[in-house]
């Protein structure tokens, strides 16, 4: 049912407006390539510009609508978390160091140990 919905809002508009999105994408990848003499500044500030023109208008769609709706709501569920303290941060990255280090001395003693006895069976 929600499917039949979603596939019914693509109007004859929207189909415009992809098609306008891909035009434009593709144009700006093939003006770089086409372009390769010119300074490489000018190549990536075009193909920039044909980028940001391509999200316009792609955010003009109903599928672009439902992305930013859906980006807004993630920003404000990203402002109800609970980060951690600078200080916790700290203290766990130094747990984590601690136990790399240690890890690296274990498999480093265990490698000499079976060095040392592979080195006794074949004499």
């Amino acid at each position: 049912m929600v499917q039949e919905r979603i596939e019914s809002s693509l109007s004859q508009a929207d189909i415009v407006r992809w098609a306008v999105v891909a035009a434009l994408l593709v144009t700006g990848i093939a003006g770089f390539y086409y372009f390769a003499d010119q300074a490489l500044l000018y190549r990536v500030l075009g193909l920039v510009a044909l980028f940001a023109a391509a999200a316009a208008v792609a955010v003009g769609s109903a599928h672009g609508q439902r992305f930013l709706g859906f980006m807004r709501e993630s920003r404000g569920e990203v402002r109800k978390m609970v980060w951690a303290t600078r200080a916790e941060t700290l203290q766990t990255s130094l747990v984590v160091f601690a136990a790399v280090i240690v890890m690296a001395l274990f498999l480093w003693l265990l490698d000499r140990l079976l060095s040392w006895g592979v080195s006794l069976l074949l004499g």
